[in-house]
């Protein structure tokens, strides 16, 4: 009994910090979650973000490339993982990230 009770308590704390991970911030504009949805890796050509991975975010272009602030460090953004959209609903650079994988996509803001 006691090894059942340890693996449910296990399992309720382990579902309990992943709900916490995925949850949007909480000044997220949840009427904007489909536009996060939409975006699209073009290399697996599946959604690539979702309202709890994107932040409007901090950018800069150096040299060739984008560059994202994260974590008051500044993180090259991969070329194929930049997304050309014109429909940029938040006007701002934003950036869908994982601290496992890091750049899930990035959409360059309205003025970059």
């Amino acid at each position: 009994m006691n090894q059942y009770f340890a693996a449910l308590t296990a399992l309720s704390i382990s579902l309990a910090a992943s709900a916490a991970l995925a949850s949007p911030p909480p000044d997220a504009d949840p009427s904007l979650a489909p536009w996060f949805n939409s975006l699209i890796d073009p290399q697996t050509n599946r959604s690539c973000c979702g309202a709890a991975d994107c932040r409007p975010t901090e950018n800069r272009v150096r040299d060739d490339h984008y560059e994202v602030l994260v974590d008051n460090q500044w993180v090259t953004v991969p070329a194929n993982k930049v997304l050309k959209r014109s429909d940029n609903p938040t006007g701002q650079a934003v950036l869908c990230w994982s601290k496992t994988i890091g750049v899930l996509c990035f959409v360059p803001g309205t003025g970059t």
